[in-house]
């Protein structure tokens, strides 16, 4: 489905164009485009540096009148627990909706500097009838390429804002952050820090804005210092973690923006000698499985990962059978899972 006010997207260079520019012959250049197995490597690298390069529109084989049977899910990646959620949600969805679904990983690897387009070749030869991209970043040609040949897609948690008319799922990220600094400050707390994700990411932005407004709503004045950026990770996390313990006057507690990044700040506090919830409170956020492993249990503000996921292939299903959807953004709500990782402020630590 087209974005809305999406401008048509013009017809594009004829194969025989891209076999001059590749230094191959035509045929050569049709078995790239149609995913054929026999071309040598090297062949096929030259082809499709040529077809990235020259903006060539591959045609879908598959035919959209038809019922829908198939949908991709394309996701970042399949090694942690988050994505073990997002396919539980959609498989769930999917056997209701009596879809099969082909899932995908690594969408954002790239080779001499340009996006992969080996997703759009296979998406093209399976006869897919919708796309939900999880956690993914888009580039324009790849938006251009799914609208010009009118494939529904769903993005779930985009890492970024989609442009507009792009159908998506979250969590509501900003209540999540007000949510988690508002407990924290029932506690005592006021030497409240905050580690967030990447600094232009649409979740931690509106993590971080919720964190913001709880302080000024309870009258703590902000402290710029008390802000740090990781990477989503553990190690980065960590490491911010250390800076903060190393101001003059440290945090007493910490609203951690990723519960993969709490592990960090745990062992951060570890390396101190400090101990959860005793010296510091922390909070994380997503509540996956770790956060209950984690010594001591994490809390977390939940969000939905897997209803967030069913909920975007039940939109996906709605557009491939011709529905409009209301609104472009959808929210699902968070809320917080009270454990063992916080505590009231530490006597004698002040405001």
């Amino acid at each position: 489905m087209a974005r809305a006010g999406g401008a048509s997207v013009a017809a594009g260079p004829t194969l025989a164009v891209v076999a001059r520019e590749a230094g191959v012959s035509v045929p050569t250049a049709s078995k790239v485009v149609n995913g054929r197995e026999d071309v040598a490597p090297e062949t096929r690298r030259r082809v499709t540096e040529a077809l990235d390069r020259l903006g060539y529109v591959r045609r879908p084989r598959f035919d959209t009148a038809k019922a829908p049977g198939l949908v991709d899910l394309v996701v970042h990646s399949l090694d942690s627990s988050w994505s073990g959620a997002v396919l539980h949600g959609v498989e769930e969805a999917a056997h209701e909706a009596g879809l099969e679904v082909v899932v995908s990983a690594g969408l954002n690897r790239t080779r001499a500097g340009r996006p992969e387009r080996g997703w759009l070749d296979k998406l093209t030869a399976r006869g897919s009838s919708g796309v939900l991209f999880n956690l993914a970043e888009l580039s324009p040609a790849q938006y251009a390429w799914l609208d010009h040949h009118r494939i529904p897609y769903v993005m779930i948690d985009p890492a970024h804002e989609p442009p507009p008319g792009v159908v998506s799922v979250g969590a509501a990220n900003w209540q999540g952050g007000v949510t988690a600094t508002e407990h924290l400050l029932t506690l005592g707390h006021e030497r409240v820090a905050v580690i967030a994700g990447h600094r232009r990411t649409m979740c931690g932005s509106a993590r971080v804005a919720g964190y913001r407004s709880a302080l000024a709503s309870a009258g703590v004045r902000p402290r710029p210092e008390y802000v740090r950026h990781a990477g989503f990770d553990e190690t980065t996390a960590r490491l911010r973690m250390l800076e903060l313990l190393d101001l003059p006057e440290p945090p007493t507690a910490v609203f951690v923006c990723s519960d993969r990044m709490a592990l960090g700040v745990y062992t951060a506090l570890a390396e101190r000698g400090l101990r959860v919830p005793d010296d510091i409170s922390v909070v994380g956020f997503d509540d996956l499985p770790e956060a209950r492993w984690a010594t001591p249990a994490l809390t977390t503000v939940r969000q939905p990962l897997s209803e967030m996921a069913a909920a975007g292939l039940r939109l996906l299903v709605r557009m491939m059978q011709g529905e409009r959807p209301e609104g472009t953004r959808t929210e699902l709500s968070t809320r917080l899972v009270r454990r063992a990782s916080t505590a009231a402020r530490p006597a004698g630590t002040g405001a």
